[in-house]
């Protein structure tokens, strides 16, 4: 029986945790990891400690990156695994326990920019494309060649766009190249206009150009998954980019595209959806999503603020990542908002999806600012830094007079009207958090306590001088398979 529908005791008590395998094989360690970019990184900086991160699909091939680096650069090489947050964002807390005064980060990255000041280094990969199959599937997809069209990636394919630009500029006269938003050295200047940043990348306009101007053919995924929400990267531009404009995806390896108009309406009718339930919620659970990405402190007052102007109760919870049993826990919230950084606040939801919607911040702000959103606006922004004050896209709150609070409003999800939120100051008496009872009786108002009061469980009961005292007694011992006091039953 026990071997049938459980393991054994001891299996659990003598299981150890071990990584994987070495993924890559020895002789392209190089090329896949950049080793000589990184030594080179280390050895202008002078750094005798150095943090390596990398993702927990990568782990395989970190002790032979270490060893390599440590023997080029005589420095010591401290590998950190996966965050408690998103591998995707740079572990500056992880860097500085170690004492590390460089971090090299591999993998995808979010390039956000972190929250303590780093040196920091990104492998993002090289995967191989073939660019003769990518340039036909492009011209294919834009007979046009006056069309104005720029060519994205996947950060692993990043190092292949400027040489199947290069295929494709005798015919394509209007074609932008956009790179990765890679961190600037220290002290870099350049008499030229810095160029746009958007989605983690740069865009090169000329003057008088905007980007919602342009199509979008995007380079990366593979042809045998569909799967859209496998890729947060690409689920970010298709949200953000013009809707308008068209946007085609290619496989590296097949040239295979795809049309993603039809996923990119989806995507923004569910946006959609999750506003109208931040409308109707009425308490707010934010989710600590990030430590390490720069203005998550401001950018949490940010959303506290924007609850109490609409007369919502927030709640701010750190509970590392968010899965469903964790969020299970608060059943008195009505929606959560994850502040994370742009991949992690549109990563995928684990299989059997949670209680609760979880929203990004930039729905928040839609559903709580009635100035929002302004004219002109992309119609999703990806990064909590885009709606905090000196972002070209912060919209400041209405004053409490202002004519936009009252203004009719009807819930698409239950039909009913919703009531004018009431504007209070964070300093208004009215706003208290203790109420008197008729029996003379402090009791917290609050949506949480109201939802405690009408359960019929309510936790153990404390019975403060009704018990009688006991002694200590010896517990049992074990875990909760086999007790010892269980027997072999």
């Amino acid at each position: 029986m026990e071997s049938t529908f459980s393991s054994p005791a001891e299996a659990a008590l003598q299981r150890e945790a071990s990584a994987p395998g070495q993924l890559t094989p020895p002789e392209d360690l190089h090329r896949v990891y950049e080793l000589e970019r990184v030594a080179e990184f280390v050895r202008d900086l002078g750094c005798q400690r150095v943090a390596l991160q990398f993702p927990d699909q990568l782990l395989g091939d970190a002790g032979a990156v270490a060893a390599r680096l440590e023997g080029t650069t005589g420095s010591k090489m401290f590998i950190l695994g996966d965050t408690a947050y998103g591998s995707c964002c740079v572990d500056v807390l992880g860097a500085e326990q170690a004492g590390a005064q460089a971090l090299v980060h591999f993998g995808p990255a979010c390039l956000s920019p972190p929250a303590r000041p780093l040196p920091v280094a990104f492998v993002l990969g090289q995967r191989s494309v073939h660019l003769e199959l990518c340039a036909k599937a492009f011209e294919a997809q834009n007979p046009d060649s006056k069309s104005p069209v720029v060519l994205l990636s996947e950060p692993a394919c990043a190092h292949a766009l400027e040489a199947l630009a290069t295929l494709l500029r005798p015919r394509y006269l209007d074609l932008l190249v956009s790179s990765p938003a890679l961190p600037l050295p220290v002290g870099s200047c350049s008499p030229e206009p810095e160029p746009l940043e958007r989605f983690g990348r740069r865009f090169p306009l000329a003057p008088g150009r905007c980007l919602e101007e342009y199509g979008a053919f995007y380079v990366g995924g593979s042809a045998a998954s569909a799967d859209l929400d496998l890729d947060p990267d690409l689920s970010r531009l298709l949200l953000g980019w013009a809707p308008g404009q068209p946007f085609f995806t290619c496989c590296p390896d097949t040239g295979q595209t795809q049309d993603e108009g039809v996923r990119a309406g989806r995507l923004r009718a569910r946006r959609h959806y999750l506003v109208e339930r931040a409308k109707d919620a009425r308490v707010v659970g934010l989710l600590a999503g990030t430590l390490g990405v720069a203005r998550h402190r401001e950018a949490l007052a940010h959303l506290r603020n924007l609850a109490q102007a609409a007369g919502k109760r927030s709640y701010v919870l750190a509970l590392g990542r968010p899965t469903p049993p964790k969020l299970a826990n608060f059943p008195e919230v009505d929606v959560f908002v994850l502040l994370a950084c742009p991949l992690g606040a549109l990563a995928p939801q684990p299989s059997g999806g949670f209680f609760r919607p979880v929203l990004a911040p930039c729905e928040l702000e839609a559903a709580c600012n009635p100035a929002w959103p302004p004219a002109g606006l992309a119609p999703h922004l990806t990064h909590y830094a885009d709606l905090l004050p000196g972002s070209p896209f912060h919209v400041p709150l209405p004053p409490p007079d202002s004519e936009l609070w009252d203004t009719p409003d009807v819930s698409l999800i239950t039909g009913e009207l919703r009531p004018p939120p009431v504007w209070k100051p964070s300093d208004d008496p009215g706003c208290l958090a203790l109420t008197l009872r008729p029996q003379l009786e402090l009791a917290e108002s609050s949506p949480a306590a109201l939802y405690l009061s009408s359960r019929s469980w309510q936790g153990l009961q404390p019975r403060l001088g009704q018990t009688p005292v006991t002694g200590a007694v010896s517990g049992r011992r074990g875990i909760a398979i086999a007790y010892e006091d269980e027997g072999s039953s």
